[in-house]
């Protein structure tokens, strides 16, 4: 019995032994697993792994080897068999899906002054929850304010990640992660791309033998040894690498860690530094965003000089008033609005661009992204084998 799935877990490097598995066998007979799955699971789990690093392997063999596999339903009075259906099911059932024609009777509140004086007169007259409607703070609506519903230029209250990719502000603390920089598959092409981006310096301590160097000073020598050491070549291009982290970013993550990790492998200078949707007065070492990881952009401008070439990472998907109003920013209120800072990130970095994850033949239906372009002067190439090569290309004008 089972011995499918056991040879299965071998073939995909499981490491589990024919003892490992008659012991499963032992506690099956035993009575420890039947009739439901998820205890099968944690049973044939602690029997046949014995090493955290094959659980990954493990689960996906388990999931091919009983796909289909249902719990036994109980009957309900009427002697019908029901199942409960679980609580996020019921929870996500309460988003509110629209279609586009109904999506463009819903107005906009008029403006980013309008949406923020009115949430303000919300928030002093609302005594409790909604859902559903059009006007007050809550869920399932077309209110502007709230969780799984939908406005054109809403503030998002209450919801864990982004559905529209439209909202102005996010009221609830936000927290993202590190791009991973030893992301191994997928980068070999990346690098190959990256290379056309190439001017090489020896630099640093002579510590490299330098063999024709040697072999004609001995010659001169009659014959002496006499040792000739050099600097270590590298790429001497020096790259300014900004990268936007965490909300609608969050479905590109694995791409750009490929690129991430093909850019450190790449490139000797290269300093990266996180911004969310952006790049404002304030940039971040770490992802998580932490005051204590703060650079301002004034400060980087000023330690790194044009001769620095400038990659910004961005889906460039936000609302439009993130670039064009003071106090647009998403998470903060900035002074300046997002364009201005751009602005003077071009303006001191000639050598520039903007690499896109999302598929070009989207970029003309955001607005944000139409603004970046031009602000970038049609600089935005897509995060493609084709799109780097590109980019590469022009950053050596």
């Amino acid at each position: 019995m089972f011995i499918g799935f056991f040879l299965a877990l071998r073939s995909a490097g499981v490491k589990a032994s024919l003892r490992e598995y008659l012991t499963l066998q032992e506690a099956m007979q035993a009575g420890l697993g039947d009739y439901d799955i998820d205890t099968f699971y944690f049973l044939a789990r602690a029997t046949l792994v014995k090493d955290e690093r094959f659980i990954d392997k493990f689960d996906r063999v388990f999931g091919e080897s009983f796909k289909g596999v249902l719990q036994p339903r109980a009957a309900g009075p009427d002697g019908i068999e029901v199942q409960e259906l679980p609580e996020e099911w019921l929870r996500l059932m309460a988003e509110k899906t629209l279609t586009a024609e109904e999506k463009a009777e819903i107005e906009a509140m008029g403006g980013f002054e309008k949406l923020m004086e009115t949430l303000r007169q919300r928030l002093a007259e609302q005594k409790g929850r909604h859902q559903g409607g059009n006007k007050w703070i809550g869920t399932a609506g077309t209110s502007p304010f709230g969780a799984n519903g939908y406005n054109p230029e809403g503030v998002r209250i209450g919801q864990s990640t982004s559905r529209n990719k439209s909202a102005v502000k996010i009221w609830d603390k936000r927290e993202f992660k590190n791009l991973a920089g030893d992301v191994a598959i997928g980068t070999r092409n990346m690098q190959v791309a990256l290379r056309r981006l190439r001017r090489f310096a020896r630099e640093g301590a002579a510590d490299l033998l330098d063999l024709p160097g040697t072999i004609g000073s001995t010659a001169r020598n009659a014959g002496y040894l006499d040792l000739k050491m050099m600097p270590e070549r590298h790429n001497a291009v020096k790259i300014l690498l900004l990268l936007d982290i965490g909300g609608s970013m969050d479905e590109h993550v694995m791409l750009c860690e490929q690129l991430f990790t093909a850019a450190k492998g790449e490139f000797k200078h290269l300093v990266h530094l996180y911004f969310h949707n952006c790049p404002y007065e304030t940039l971040y070492q770490d992802a998580r965003m932490r005051p204590g990881d703060s650079v301002a952009t004034t400060d980087m401008l000023n330690k790194y000089d044009h001769g620095w070439k400038l990659i910004c990472i961005g889906d460039a998907a936000m609302s439009p008033y993130e670039l064009l109003q003071p106090g647009g920013s998403i998470s903060h209120w900035n002074q300046e609005p997002g364009q201005a800072w751009l602005a003077r990130l071009l303006q001191h970095y000639p050598k520039s661009v903007w690499i896109n994850p999302v598929p070009s033949v989207h970029w003309e239906y955001s607005q944000s992204t139409r603004i970046i372009r031009k602000l970038f002067e049609d600089r935005m190439f897509g995060l493609t084998l084709e799109g780097l090569d590109g980019a590469m290309r022009r950053l050596m004008r």
